[in-house]
């Protein structure tokens, strides 16, 4: 790949226009090179830092892994940049958060300072800005129009309690392990445990050094094969929060990987039907024919590592800037995706417009993007809405989600 890069920008007969390359790396000590070889010509992503960071923040709020692949793929709704209308220059970003009914604002564009997702809300923005919205498509963002009239007797502003300990089991090993773990200890509180559990000698190996490297997760080896209902029954699956399948991608065909994770998931959910202490199970299949299969399962969320990439790629090749806007929405710093109870934002089982969801979680320096409706979890999009129209009514319940972009 670097050598493939170095030789389009380098090449004596290369053309004068600048190119726009994107390609994937695995080995992060290689991001170096290629940044000095593809140069601002080329956008490099790291895909097992991608994956492991989609795996941690996934494992802890079903639905996510559908909510990144809408945003992902061309068939739902996408992430646009669109030229400042002049009807909003001058206008704050809270303003604009309202100004259309059939897209969602989440961020602005600016020249000096680049990529600005959730900014404060008196953010002034200026005719050489850009707005960066969620829609269907392009040509649906339309034009600023008059804000819908908030229903504000129906928002609600409920303290959120410090975040408790979690516990999380992983089962099985790739070489995304190490920094998928790292990237859980970002988010879980201090005094939360994980179990890794594994037969392979490199997951021995590396154990030590992950143990070294949490601060807020007491991390554990025991060696053992994820797929034997043995091991698995002396795990005490059902005392853990979170479960996270792994393909064995490192050591096996993808084919195989995949059906010893179907197993392994088959077993499990033995597991949680004879239990009543509900965990959460997220996996990472490799290819996509066998995520089907797999949804008999019951799985919380399948994550499909190869497809992820490629319809990222796509979307950088459209637009480079989306590079910024994705490592943003990826990481533990700055604004990440959250699916966050309902009633602390509005009144449980009452109709009300999303424009009002959208101000409640603004009072919260949060973005309303969409809702998440438990009752439809178990269909193939798990009950989630993105970008809804800021009059539609939406009844949301005691179990059901909002979609917000948050800091923490």
């Amino acid at each position: 790949m670097i050598k493939t890069i170095l030789a389009l920008t380098s090449s004596p007969g290369r053309r004068r226009e600048p190119y726009h390359i994107v390609s994937c790396i695995h080995d992060p000590a290689n991001l170096g090179v290629a940044g000095i070889v593809g140069g601002d010509e080329a956008q490099v992503i790291l895909v097992d830092r991608l994956i492991a960071r989609i795996t941690a923040q996934t494992c802890r709020q079903s639905g996510l892994s559908v909510v990144y692949t809408d945003l992902l793929d061309f068939e739902g709704d996408e992430i646009y940049f669109q030229e400042m209308p002049p009807e909003l220059a001058g206008k704050t970003f809270r303003e604009a958060l309202f100004a259309y009914g059939s897209a969602t604002v989440i961020g602005v564009f600016r020249g000096d300072e680049g990529v600005r997702i959730n900014p404060p809300s008196d953010t002034e923005l200026l005719f050489s800005d850009a707005l960066i919205l969620i829609a269907e498509d392009d040509s649906a963002i339309g034009t600023p129009e008059s804000p819908e009239p908030l229903q504000e007797r129906h928002i609600r502003h409920l303290e959120v309690n410090g975040r408790p300990p979690e516990s999380t089991l992983v089962l099985g090993w790739n070489r995304r392990v190490p920094v998928m773990v790292r990237e859980l200890d970002n988010y879980v509180a201090p005094g939360s445990r994980a179990l890794l559990v594994a037969d392979s000698p490199e997951a021995e190996r590396q154990a030590g050094g992950l143990l070294d490297a949490c601060e807020n997760q007491k991390l554990v080896f025991r060696p053992g094969r994820t797929d034997n209902r043995k091991t698995l029954d002396s795990l005490d699956v059902p005392s853990y929060d979170h479960v996270i399948v792994l393909g064995s991608s490192d050591d096996l065909s993808p084919e195989e990987a995949d059906t010893r994770t179907l197993m392994t998931l088959l077993h499990l959910r033995e597991i949680s039907d004879r239990c009543e202490t509900p965990f959460s199970m997220v996996s990472e299949m490799l290819l996509v024919r066998n995520r089907k299969l797999a949804e008999v399962t019951r799985a919380d969320d399948f994550i499909v590592s190869d497809r992820i990439v490629s319809l990222m790629m796509a979307q950088i090749s459209e637009n480079r800037h989306l590079a910024t806007v994705f490592d943003e929405l990826f990481r533990a710093e700055g604004s990440e995706i959250y699916l966050r109870p309902a009633p602390n934002y509005i009144d449980p089982e009452v109709g009300v417009n999303f424009a009002t969801v959208i101000e409640a979680a603004h009072r919260r320096n949060e973005l309303a993007i969409g809702y998440r409706l438990a009752a439809k979890a178990r269909n193939p999009d798990q009950g989630v809405h993105l970008n809804p129209k800021k009059s539609e009514i939406v009844t949301l319940g005691e179990n059901d989600r909002v979609i917000v972009l948050a800091g923490s």
